[in-house]
């Protein structure tokens, strides 16, 4: 959950912000002005009247028969979500996924600099075409006092995933966003976020095999 003037902000709430973001954007590239949240609500499948509420914990309100305010909106949306800021971040393995999460312009675009990537496999860390240098795990608390970060992303093998997690929170890393499938812990004070392809895979293979049944 996020707080914000001693207002718990749900989990469900923060998760469907960034909808209603990428959706007024497309907007705002159209030129269009205002949008009521009967609009979003036909666009994303979420029930107008939880747009509604969402959006009034963000202390953004709509006017009577004429909507948001597109412009206002995205700039609200985008500064809650601490898009509109920088947040420098390690990239913990730099194999397949870690490589193509380092290529990932988007992420820039909203607030993540993925600042430099850390693996063991020689090969790896002695490539200079990723935009970003690559070092040996070892040399963490070296490069963190040179070129800091907040956020560790981790792209290792699950067997690598608590260990990794561990010497990048040992480094000064305030933050892990794990993408193994591997449920990493964390002391308190740590944000930990789990984005799980592999369970998100399961999910479709397993509602395919229902429907061919």
């Amino acid at each position: 959950m996020n707080q914000i003037n001693n207002i718990i902000l749900p989990e469900p709430t923060l998760r469907r912000l960034p909808w209603y973001l990428a959706y007024v954007e497309t907007l705002q590239k159209n030129d269009v002005e205002f949008v009521s949240s009967t609009q979003i609500s036909r666009a994303l499948s979420v029930d107008a009247s939880q747009i509604a509420k969402d959006l009034s914990f963000l202390n953004i309100r709509g006017k009577t028969r004429i909507g948001y305010e597109v412009a206002a909106l995205a700039e609200g949306l985008s500064e809650f979500l601490g898009f509109s800021q920088c947040h420098r971040a390690y990239m913990i393995g730099c194999g397949s996924l870690g490589e193509a999460l380092i290529r990932d312009s988007g992420l820039s675009k909203y607030g993540l600099e993925i600042v430099a990537g850390f693996d063991v496999n020689p090969q790896v860390v002695s490539r200079t075409d990723l935009g970003v240098p690559i070092y040996h795990i070892d040399r963490i608390y070296e490069i963190m006092e040179e070129n800091p970060a907040s956020i560790g992303i981790l792209a290792v093998p699950s067997e690598m995933a608590q260990e990794s997690a561990d010497i990048a929170i040992g480094a000064g890393v305030k933050a892990i966003w794990n993408f193994t499938p591997y449920r990493v812990k964390v002391a308190e004070g740590i944000v930990m976020a789990n984005t799980s392809i592999y369970a998100h895979l399961a999910l479709i293979f397993n509602r395919l095999n229902s429907m061919e049944r």
